[in-house]
């Protein structure tokens, strides 16, 4: 029967293990010297447990098209809870559907040494988990594991913390004053704990054994792995599936060589509404030069669209649509003059127009005032070689 080596790298480097099925029966009680090379080339799967210390969890929430896009925005959505650089520290991401992301964080230089010291005993691990993802908890209480002096707290799905036996009572207040008030249930695997430290817990069990063999229990439940992106390993899956991989990647081939022609077709369409949203973008922006920042991030045609209702006016006599709408009958019929421009602004329409003569711009004048709900008067009569340039004011009358 296929079964996991799951092994627990301590604070000062030193190995515990056991076997356990894919089920999650325990296989062999916990052995504290390293597993043997037969061990670990029987084992179809090796999971090692590091220090929950060394883990930072994080969970926040970051809108992605891509994971390529999550791995790169992960990082600078979390920069300010972080010690360290960005470029220092390793990130394992579980995105979930909601848009909630679940961060663990580790340095770099710690990935390394970890990979280094199961290196030098022989051991290519393909999962790596901190401890604090496989405590248990549920949504009525946390739990805490206490071993050699050190107290393990989960608090939520992607909350955890760790402190000294002797830290205890003050981290809990602090966890309390930050409103956090779930009952924790205890397991105190620490031969050496004070008996007064069960009085911080809503239950205690004291005088437990094999640590390892109790955070094996919930081991399914982890949901991140921290050999991923440049620390991922897959030498186990190119071992055990060698022949089926190359009979997947022929079928791969295929299906590719059929569809390369959609595909193609599908690139190009994509390249033509990226242009079409660029150029609509851009006639936005010629459109109307005062957009603020906000319209700016939104989505073109709704920006268009409701600068477009703007203009129309809604219920308002003084939109622009409506006003047009208003005066557009006159000036389709009307044949001695020209119209050189509109302007609008707060409600007032300008009409550039060139008329004959300036009798015939008041005349223009006067049949605008003529419409009901609407006012004119000449602004501008400017003698041109063909006639008069003028200009004439409409208001629309308040609603």
């Amino acid at each position: 029967m296929s079964d996991r080596l799951i092994l627990r790298l301590d604070r000062s480097d030193q190995l515990a293990w056991l076997r356990q099925s894919v089920d999650g029966r325990v296989l062999s009680s916990s052995q504290s010297t390293p597993p043997s090379a037969a061990v670990i080339a029987a084992a179809d799967e090796i999971v090692v447990l590091v220090p929950a210390e060394d883990v930072l969890l994080i969970e926040t929430r970051v809108n992605a098209r891509s994971s390529a896009q999550l791995q790169q925005a992960v990082p600078f959505a979390v920069e300010d809870q972080l010690l360290g650089a960005v470029e220092d520290q390793h990130f394992a991401i579980h995105a979930d559907n909601d848009g909630r992301v679940g961060v663990a964080v580790v340095a770099r230089t710690r990935m390394q040494r970890w990979i280094a010291t199961l290196a030098a005993l022989g051991v290519r691990a393909d999962v790596l988990i901190p401890e604090s993802l496989v405590l248990p908890f549920s949504a009525e209480s946390a739990s805490a594991m206490i071993d050699q002096g050190q107290v393990l707290i989960r608090l939520d799905r992607w909350s955890a913390l760790t402190c000294s036996s002797a830290q205890l009572s003050d981290w809990l207040t602090q966890v309390r004053a930050s409103g956090i008030d779930r009952a924790i249930e205890a397991h105190d695997f620490d031969d050496e704990s004070d008996a007064a430290i069960g009085q911080h817990f809503a239950s205690y069990q004291a005088g437990l054994r094999d640590p390892l063999a109790f955070l094996a229990r919930d081991l399914g439940r982890s949901a991140v792995n921290l050999l991923s992106g440049e620390f991922a390993s897959d030498h186990r899956q190119a071992r055990g599936t060698r022949w089926w991989r190359r009979v997947a990647i022929a079928a791969a081939a295929f299906v590719i060589l059929a569809f390369v022609h959609r595909g193609l077709e599908v690139r190009q369409l994509g390249q033509e509404v990226a242009n079409v949203d660029a150029a609509m973008t851009e006639s936005l922006l010629k459109t109307f030069p005062d957009l603020g920042a906000a319209e700016r991030s939104r989505a073109p045609q709704s920006v268009m669209r409701d600068r477009l209702e703007r203009l129309r006016g809604g219920s308002e006599s003084s939109g622009f649509l409506r006003l047009l709408g208003q005066i557009a009958p006159v000036l389709g019929r009307t044949t001695r003059t020209q119209m050189r421009g509109l302007e609008f602004r707060n409600g007032i329409l300008e009409v550039g127009l060139r008329a004959p003569d300036v009798a015939t711009l008041d005349s223009m004048r006067e049949q605008f005032s003529a419409i009901p709900g609407l006012s004119a008067e000449v602004t501008a009569s400017v003698p041109a070689d063909t006639g008069v340039d003028g200009r004439i004011r409409i208001r629309g009358d308040a609603p």
